[in-house]
C-alpha cells in the first residue's frame, strides 16, 4: 500500500495519456483525472476531504482572478480584427514588388509577411489560412515548387506563437509566475533568428535551383512600386506593433494594458480602411469569444490536474528520483525537450504547456547547469523560451500539426497533403537548429532581459 501511495502521482499521468487520445475534450480530461485521483486519495485516507476547497481556491486564484489573462481575449480580438481589415493583402502585394528581382522573391515576401503578421496578430490559424488564400495560388501560378511553397507558408505562419505579443508567452508567464514583458523580451531575438534561418534557406535553395521559384515576369499593367505604396502598406501594422510592444518594452504599460491598446488600435485601423461594419464586428466578437472560452476551459482543467499532482507529492517524488539517481540538470532538460518534441506530433501547444510547465518548471528552477547561464536567476525564463521554440514545431509536425490542417483546408485541391508534409521537413529541422543554438548559447534568449534591468 505504501508503494502504491508513493507512486500515486505518476499513475495520474498513466491514466491521462491514453485518455488524451480518446477524442474527449481535453479540459474535461485534465480536470476529471485530477478530481478522480483526489477522490481516490480521500478514500485511501491520505487526503482530507476539505482539501477539495483548496483545488477550487487554486482555480479561482490561478485562473479566474488573474489580471494578466485578460490580455488573451484582447490579443485574440486584435488578431481577428486585423485579419479582416485587408492589411495583409496590401503588404504582400508591396513585398512582391520589392523582392521581384531576388531569387525566390515571393517566398521571401511570404516569410517577411509572416513576421509582420506574427507581431500584429499572433493567431496561427488566421495567419496560415490568410497567407494560404492570398499567396499559394500566386506561387503555384508562377510555377513554384509545391513543397517549397507550402513549407514556406506553414512555417512563416507559425512565427506568431513565439514572436511577441504571443498568447503562448502570456500563458507561460502566468504558469511560471514570471513577467510576461520579460518573456516577450526574451523571445524577440530567438523568433527573429528563426525567421532569418527561413530567409537564408529559401534564398540559398532558390539560388542553387532557380526552377523551384521562377522569377516574376514583368506585368505592364501592374502599378509601379512607389514610396507612397510602401508607406501606406507598412505604416498601419508598424503603428500597431509600436503601440503594443513599444508600450510594453518602454515600461509605459503592462501586457494586459497593451492588449487593450492593441484591440482598440485594430478597431481604429479597420474603421480607417472602411471595414468596420456590424457584420464584421459581430463575426470578430463571436470568433474571439469561442477561442477564449476554449482556452480558459483548458486552464481550469489543467489547474485542477497540476494542483492535485502537487497535493499528492508529485514534485517531491520527481526531485527525489533525480537526486537519488545522480542525474544532472542537463540530462533532465534534454529528456524533457525530447519528450515535448515527441508530444508535439500528437498534441497542440496549449495541452503540452498546461501539462508540462506546472509539473516540471519548479524542478528545472532548482537544477544546476554548471554556470552555463549568465545569471542563474534567469533559468526559468531560459526554460520557457526553450519550451516555446520547441512547441512551435508542434504546429508543423505530422500527423496532427494544426498548421498543416489549416493550410490543407484553405488550399483545397491545389496541393496534396503529401506536398505539405514534404515541404515542412526542412523548416522543422531549422527550428530544431534554433532550439540547439539557444541550448548552447542561452544569451540568445537572455541578453535582452538581462540588459533591460
Amino acid at each position: 500500500m505504501e508503494f502504491f501511495i508513493t507512486f500515486l502521482p505518476f499513475l495520474m499521468f498513466a491514466c491521462l495519456v491514453p485518455l488524451l487520445f480518446s477524442g474527449f475534450p481535453i479540459a474535461f480530461i485534465l480536470g476529471g483525472v485530477g478530481l478522480a485521483f483526489w477522490g481516490l486519495a480521500v478514500l485511501m485516507g491520505i487526503e482530507n476531504p476539505n482539501s477539495f476547497f483548496l483545488v477550487v481556491s487554486r482555480i479561482f486564484g490561478g485562473v479566474v482572478n488573474k489580471q494578466i489573462l485578460v490580455a488573451i481575449p484582447m490579443f485574440i480580438f486584435m488578431g481577428t480584427m486585423m485579419e479582416r481589415s485587408g492589411i495583409a493583402r496590401d503588404l504582400l502585394n508591396t513585398l512582391q514588388l520589392m523582392t521581384r528581382r531576388v531569387p525566390g522573391g515571393l517566398a521571401l515576401s511570404v516569410t517577411l509577411l509572416g513576421v509582420i503578421l506574427a507581431a500584429t496578430t499572433g493567431i496561427i490559424g488566421a495567419s496560415v489560412v490568410m497567407m494560404t488564400l492570398m499567396a499559394l495560388p500566386v506561387m503555384l501560378e508562377r510555377g513554384y515548387n509545391k513543397p517549397l511553397a507550402t513549407g514556406t507558408i506553414a512555417a512563416s505562419g507559425t512565427l506568431g506563437i513565439l514572436l511577441p505579443p504571443s498568447i503562448m508567452l502570456v500563458v507561460m508567464a502566468d504558469l511560471l509566475g514570471t513577467s510576461a514583458g520579460g518573456l516577450f523580451l526574451a523571445a524577440v531575438i530567438p523568433s527573429l533568428m528563426l525567421a532569418g534561418f527561413y530567409l537564408i534557406y529559401i534564398f540559398a535553395r532558390t539560388s542553387l535551383n532557380a526552377s523551384l521559384a521562377p522569377a516574376l515576369v514583368a506585368d505592364p499593367d501592374a502599378p509601379p512600386l512607389t514610396v507612397g505604396m510602401v508607406f501606406r502598406s507598412f505604416l498601419p501594422p508598424l503603428l500597431l506593433i509600436a503601440a503594443v510592444l513599444g508600450s510594453i518594452f518602454g515600461g509605459f504599460a503592462t501586457p494586459t494594458e497593451a492588449s487593450g491598446v492593441g484591440a482598440f488600435g485594430a478597431l481604429v485601423l479597420a474603421r480607417v480602411r472602411g471595414e468596420l461594419r456590424y457584420t464584421v464586428l459581430r463575426e470578430v466578437v463571436e470568433r474571439s469569444t469561442l477561442t477564449t472560452t476554449m482556452l480558459f476551459g483548458l486552464f481550469v482543467g489543467a489547474t485542477a490536474f497540476s494542483y492535485v499532482f502537487a497535493l499528492l507529492g508529485g514534485h517531491d517524488q520527481i526531485l527525489h528520483i533525480i537526486q537519488s539517481t545522480g542525474t544532472g540538470g542537463w540530462a533532465v532538460l534534454l529528456v524533457l525537450m525530447i519528450a515535448v518534441f515527441l508530444l508535439g506530433f500528437f498534441f497542440d501547444w496549449i495541452e503540452i504547456t498546461l501539462i508540462i510547465l506546472p509539473v516540471f518548471a519548479p524542478i528545472i528552477a532548482h537544477l544546476d547547469f554548471g554556470g552555463h547561464l549568465p545569471d542563474p536567476g534567469l533559468t526559468t525564463m531560459w526554460f520557457a523560451i526553450l519550451m516555446a521554440v520547441n512547441l512551435q514545431t508542434s504546429f508543423l509536425t505530422p500527423p496532427f500539426g494544426f498548421a498543416l490542417f489549416y493550410m490543407k483546408g484553405a488550399a483545397g485541391s491545389m496541393v496534396e497533403l503529401k506536398d505539405i508534409y514534404r515541404g515542412i521537413i526542412p523548416f522543422v529541422l531549422l527550428q530544431l537548429l534554433g532550439l540547439l543554438a539557444i541550448l548552447i548559447w542561452p544569451e540568445i534568449a537572455l541578453w535582452l532581459p538581462a540588459n533591460s534591468r
